[in-house]
């Protein structure tokens, strides 16, 4: 199942580029990102309370807030810069330089997660960093 919601992940990845590319036209790309993240704030407070979620809050660590926080600021300053990017550069372009974020993720999950890297795992970065070149260049 987790297969079909990153297939959809990256279907969704792949529109929400061709359309950002499209809306930021004559718009400050910091606008466009506050915008874009007001509309994915309402939508995920949707699901939470579709869902009956809301309830879970009080549960919620110390340490989860703590991270989530910092995922959520991470989240923002890729989004301002990803939307800056695409407005100033070619969005075939552009994109493939954003996925690096899998070479690097592989990289800090095996610092900081101590998450195994195998020989198919390595491989396939550096097969994600020579295409990157490749489409970049």
């Amino acid at each position: 199942m987790w297969l079909l919601f990153a297939l959809l992940s990256a279907v969704f990845a792949a529109l929400t580029s061709i359309l950002a590319k499209v809306g930021i036209e004559g718009v400050n790309s910091n606008l466009a990102t506050a915008l874009r993240t007001l509309v994915v704030l309402v939508m995920a407070w949707g699901m939470v309370f579709l869902t009956d979620a809301q309830g879970g809050i009080s549960a919620i660590s110390k340490k989860s807030w703590l991270f989530l926080i910092l995922s959520g600021l991470a989240t923002g300053a890729s989004w301002l810069c990803y939307y800056r990017a695409l407005q100033i550069g070619e969005a075939s372009k552009v994109v493939p330089v954003d996925k690096l974020s899998v070479v690097i993720t592989l990289v800090l999950a095996f610092v900081f997660l101590h998450e195994k890297v195998t020989v198919k795992s390595a491989v396939g970065c550096v097969l994600i960093g020579v295409g990157t070149l490749l489409m970049v260049l």
